[in-house]
């Protein structure tokens, strides 16, 4: 019996990275979109990593590469109504072709552009698509008639709805404090950030657990000592500024950088906490466009 030698494994790192060269410049727009289709800049960074995720798997199965732009927000829709799914939300019921039309145009509405992200989980799902597409990243009414499967008439009518239920929902919305940590918890991540900016990294690493998860997302994952090799990295930088604050109702690390002589922020990391000990470590760097769809307050 003849045998033959098995065909080299391919190098999924670096079809990895060949795929994400491909989508950098859709994954901005890719994320603006999830964001407001789950209503948090957070959890849209979720949904465009399972987005990504996905593409990849599907790809290395496929000969074919299709048109991505399109295929990736086909994908990244139905990633964003799995991610609400899970969390229990309610979803309304997509509009009728026959409700009533737009104007054959349809420009964009810049009030809708400038909501906050939360605003949009006022609308039904396909509404929301079409809103945000056509009035936050300017997609054509054709181009999201073939995302929605639909006609453009359809298109039109979900724009009329959806920026109408939208306006009144800015209108009447009021706003309601959000949920306060714990004094305990928040003093120590104010002790956590201040040993950070004081670059003590032997203080920073006696504040982990011995298994502490760490998500460098878009990077790597980490647990337990490899932890520690992040810091090292920090250490090596200089020129940036940690401050405690509140984005999406939770406590967050605002990670600055000055810019023409001011601060502006450029990321932020999350931390998770059991008693006074970090037991999980999300740090946003690599994806320096969340920070553009976040509302940042210094506490």
């Amino acid at each position: 019996m003849t045998t033959h030698p098995a065909p080299p494994k391919p190098d999924l790192a670096a079809a990895r990275e060949h795929f994400l060269s491909l989508v950098e410049q859709i994954r901005p727009d890719l994320h603006r979109y999830a964001a407001r289709i789950v209503g948090s800049a957070i959890d849209g960074e979720d949904v465009v990593q399972d987005t990504l995720a996905k593409a990849f798997y599907t790809l290395s199965q496929s000969p074919e590469v299709p048109a991505l732009r399109p295929w990736l927000f086909r994908i990244a829709r139905n990633t964003a109504i799995d991610h609400l799914r899970r969390a229990e939300r309610r979803l309304g019921e997509a509009l009728p072709d026959e409700d009533v039309m737009a104007d054959d145009d349809c420009p964009p509405d810049p009030l809708v552009m400038h909501a906050a992200l939360s605003s949009f989980m006022v609308l039904p799902v396909r509404q929301r698509s079409a809103v945000i597409l056509k009035d936050v990243l300017g997609e054509s009414l054709e181009d999201i008639a073939a995302h929605l499967e639909t006609s453009v008439e359809a298109v039109k009518a979900l724009l009329v709805r959806g920026r109408e239920l939208l306006k009144a929902r800015l209108a009447a919305a009021e706003d309601t404090p959000p949920a306060r940590p714990t004094p305990e918890a928040r003093a120590s991540l104010q002790r956590y950030v201040s040993l950070f900016n004081r670059r003590d990294w032997t203080g920073v690493q006696s504040m982990l657990l011995e298994e502490c998860r760490l998500d460098l997302v878009s990077k790597t994952q980490r647990q337990g000592k490899a932890v520690g090799m992040y810091f090292g990295r920090y250490a090596q930088e200089t020129g940036l500024t940690f401050k405690v604050g509140r984005c999406e109702g939770r406590d967050a690390i605002g990670v600055f950088r000055e810019v023409e002589g001011a601060e502006a922020l450029a990321y932020v990391i999350l931390v998770e906490f059991e008693g006074d000990k970090v037991a999980f470590i999300r740090d946003f760097r690599y994806v320096d466009y969340l920070a553009r769809e976040l509302v940042f307050e210094a506490v």
